[in-house]
């Protein structure tokens, strides 16, 4: 078993009137006191990402006191996201992440300090970002990014509470390249190298429950008021694995990995309770598969908004997946002629296929997706 942790920062000042007023249930609490209220003031904590695991990290870190809070993020409130980023509103979709995320913290807590960082994390700029804070929460929402701010904060010595989510599953640990007590643990330790691009879906191509995303984005948050404050076992050297379905927690002892110029291949879990990424949604059985897209058929994108802006097959109608899921969305698409379907590789359209074949549909896949066809496209311009 890891050593318990000391705590992360030194106390702030003593607390004020109003601040004893804000946060008397916290000095109520024997282990963590007026002494872990002021350390939590001193804390400056950097959220990446004002989604779904940001947004309740971000409201409970904002209640508990914590003096500086980051966030980054470079997108925008889209209407889809309020099934789970409950940091957002209605009124503002089509609003900055950072400025909604941060509008908010500021009217839960004005004794926040809140600092925006509207951009997406590169190798020129992680770092200088990253600097400026004592812990950082990865809630992003893709893998070059997590691994990204992995090696960022194993660089910089800083700790990573880390959670990933899909579908009904999650996973939550903490990385720490040189923690004071134990040996180091990071995301590499974890997951070596990122998944090949297409092999793990998203939440926008998978789905996710969103009052799952908001048990994660809270238990980050509480081990975070337990890191800052020196009290209680981290998850340094475990992963948590939730099963929302079966209402099950359950843990997973994380070795570390012999350190080396690059990667080690292969799992690195224990062998009794081996972890992967969540997986994605069912592969649709056997539906036919296709290489060309036949003549008379009805040629379907089951792709989202944005990657159909980016380039789509001619000729083709576009229903994104979830969409297709529905009754609703396969209203308009007609029984009268065959269905050949795609995506960007195949996992979401063999998943939109089987649903359609169990409608009655008479459907196929186009093998490889949008990723086939443009490749050949522009192969045969070459030629």
């Amino acid at each position: 078993m890891i050593p318990a942790l000391p705590p992360l920062v030194e106390p702030a000042a003593p607390l004020t009137e109003a601040e004893f007023a804000r946060y008397s249930r916290h000095v109520l609490l024997p282990r963590l006191g007026e002494l872990g209220q002021r350390r939590l003031k001193a804390a400056r904590v950097l959220v990446l990402g004002a989604g779904g695991l940001g947004a309740p990290a971000l409201q409970y870190l904002a209640a508990a006191g914590v003096g500086t809070l980051g966030i980054v993020d470079d997108d925008v409130v889209e209407e889809s996201n309020l099934q789970r980023q409950v940091i957002h509103s209605t009124a503002d979709v089509g609003r900055a992440k950072v400025d909604s995320a941060a509008a908010a913290v500021g009217a839960l807590n004005p004794l926040v300090t809140v600092r925006t960082h509207r951009l997406r994390l590169s190798e020129d700029n992680a770092a200088g970002v990253l600097a400026g804070y004592d812990l950082v929460l990865d809630g992003a929402d893709n893998f070059p990014t997590r691994y990204l701010v992995s090696d960022a904060a194993a660089r910089l010595g800083l700790p990573v509470l880390w959670a990933s989510v899909l579908g009904f599953d999650a996973q939550v640990s903490l990385f720490w390249s040189r923690p004071p007590v134990g040996e180091p643990r990071t995301l590499r330790d974890l997951f070596p190298a990122p998944p090949a691009p297409g092999s793990v879906p998203s939440c926008s191509q998978a789905g996710v429950v969103g009052a799952m995303v908001g048990q994660v984005g809270s238990l980050m948050a509480g081990e975070a008021v337990k890191l800052i404050a020196g009290i209680g076992r981290s998850l340094l050297g475990r992963v948590l694995v939730f099963d929302a379905l079966g209402a099950t927690w359950r843990e997973v002892a994380l070795r570390p990995r012999l350190r080396t110029m690059s990667p080690a291949p292969g799992p690195t879990v224990s062998p009794s309770a081996p972890v992967a990424e969540p997986g994605g949604p069912p592969t649709g059985g056997d539906v036919p598969v296709v290489s060309e897209i036949p003549p008379g058929v009805t040629l379907l994108d089951v792709r989202e908004h944005e990657e159909v802006a980016a380039g789509a097959i001619p000729g083709s109608v576009h229903i994104p997946l979830a969409r297709v899921l529905t009754s609703l969305g396969r209203a308009d698409l007609p029984r009268r002629e065959p269905v050949v379907v795609y995506c960007h590789t195949g996992p979401r359209a063999q998943r939109a296929a089987a649903e359609l074949a169990a409608d009655g549909y008479d459907v196929r896949v186009l093998a490889g997706g949008w990723a086939a066809w443009s490749a050949q496209r522009v192969g045969s311009e070459a030629r």
